[in-house]
């Protein structure tokens, strides 16, 4: 009966994963087509929840809502966007990070993007007034346990890495973490006294058998999509909780032949990503190595501020939202990167939506903006031209409108 449970859960999550292959049209055909499937077919209209948050998040969620709605366009397809509080912004409003009006809205929406949480001021609130446990609250209420996470070095940013260009040129690779179990979620935790009378803190990392199953299955199957290598990071030479998670992933193997599984203790891939990264295809982790290991990986691109993610559950909205943090030193300026975020939006399409050829309209065009040469400072060098983060919006939106492909 509990595979049976398992296989079934499978199911419902694999179909965001199964992605129509995406034809190559010319400028011509694309206009064409689209013109004709707004004479024909009435659009397509979905619900998203927006959770710009703190710091830089207004900004960059403000730019990014106007290139989904200009995409979806494109497309036939119709937004309703609802915008909601959250983190410190959620706090100063209502004394709460995750009000429940805010999670009841998550739930009801086809997809929620989220933009930047957290702020110095709120860094000397109790845990339970942080605006991060905004964020995992909401997490746990929508019951997101994967955490797809890209890292892919541009042509048009290569020079941006911090790594020598003959390590960071060609790097592809997604870190699947497991985002609503382990040690950040796992009980007993807390503060306490130990026998000899003195104050300690602790936590807990556990994960049940199903909890590693149904991560390590989104895993294979994003292996199998990609280059057919899938690694597991563990520290399985220490902790119980990785000795188990090593003997379930590796359980799972024989289900997918096609895919080439590794394992790799954590120490050693935090070593392989700066010495040799191109080794990795699509690595899974428990919550807290992926967290860490993602961040690591976020570098190799030349900027944080690139880099999007996918939180997806079994059903119901996915979470989708850059991997960068609030910038409150910057917040306000019109200096962030909005990129990210426009990926993120990407990302809600494809794996969100199943919206794919919107999704593509997305990346083409940031890949088209770079290529033009606007860069923000964080990936800005010499011989582009220097853009805040709106006016990085509106070349993107004129590269979404723009039906010519553009050149990777």
């Amino acid at each position: 009966m509990a595979a049976a449970s398992i296989q079934l859960n499978v199911r419902s999550i694999k179909a965001p994963f199964n992605l129509k292959p995406i034809s190559k049209h010319s400028p011509k055909l694309t206009r064409i087509s689209c013109a004709a499937a707004a004479a024909t077919k009435p659009p397509k209209r979905y619900s998203i929840t927006l959770l710009p948050g703190d710091g830089i998040g207004p900004e960059i969620v403000s730019v990014t809502k106007e290139v989904l709605k200009l995409a979806g366009s494109l497309e036939g397809i119709e937004f309703n966007f609802q915008e909601m509080p959250m983190g410190g912004a959620a706090l100063d409003l209502t004394g709460v990070p995750l009000p429940e009006e805010t999670l009841s809205a998550a739930r009801k929406a086809d997809a929620v993007l989220l933009g930047a949480i957290g702020g110095y001021k709120w860094d000397k609130n109790e845990k339970h007034l942080k605006p991060e446990t905004g964020l995992l609250q909401l997490r746990e209420g929508l019951k997101v346990f994967a955490n797809l996470r890209p890292a892919t070095v541009l042509p048009q940013l290569v020079d941006s890495s911090t790594l020598k260009k003959e390590v960071a040129e060609g790097v592809d690779l997604m870190v699947v973490r497991e985002l609503t179990g382990g040690i950040y979620f796992g009980k007993p935790r807390g503060f306490g006294t130990n026998e000899k009378g003195e104050e300690i803190g602790f936590n807990t990392e556990v994960y049940a058998a199903h909890e590693i199953d149904r991560i390590a299955r989104v895993a294979f199957e994003i292996a199998r999509k990609r280059g057919g290598k899938l690694c597991s990071v563990d520290k399985a030479n220490v902790l119980e909780a990785s000795m188990f998670w090593r003997k379930r992933v590796t359980a799972l193997a024989s289900e997918y032949p096609d895919v080439e599984l590794s394992h790799m203790y954590v120490d050693n891939a935090a070593m392989q990503l700066v010495r040799y990264p191109k080794q990795f295809d699509t690595i899974v982790t428990n919550n807290i190595f992926g967290d860490i290991l993602s961040d690591e990986a976020s570098m190799i691109t030349g900027s944080i501020g690139m880099l999007p993610s996918a939180s997806l559950g079994e059903s119901g909205p996915g979470v989708f939202e850059p991997i960068h943090g609030s910038a409150p030193d910057i917040a306000g300026q019109d200096k962030a990167n909005p990129l990210a975020t426009i990926l993120s939006a990407a990302m809600l399409l494809k794996y969100g939506l199943g919206e794919s050829d919107a999704a593509k309209r997305i990346e083409d065009a940031v890949l088209d903006t770079l290529n033009r040469g606007f860069r923000t400072g964080d990936i800005y060098s010499a011989g582009n031209k220097l853009v805040g983060c709106k006016e990085m919006g509106e070349e993107v939106l004129k590269s979404v409108d723009s039906a010519v492909p553009a050149a990777i």
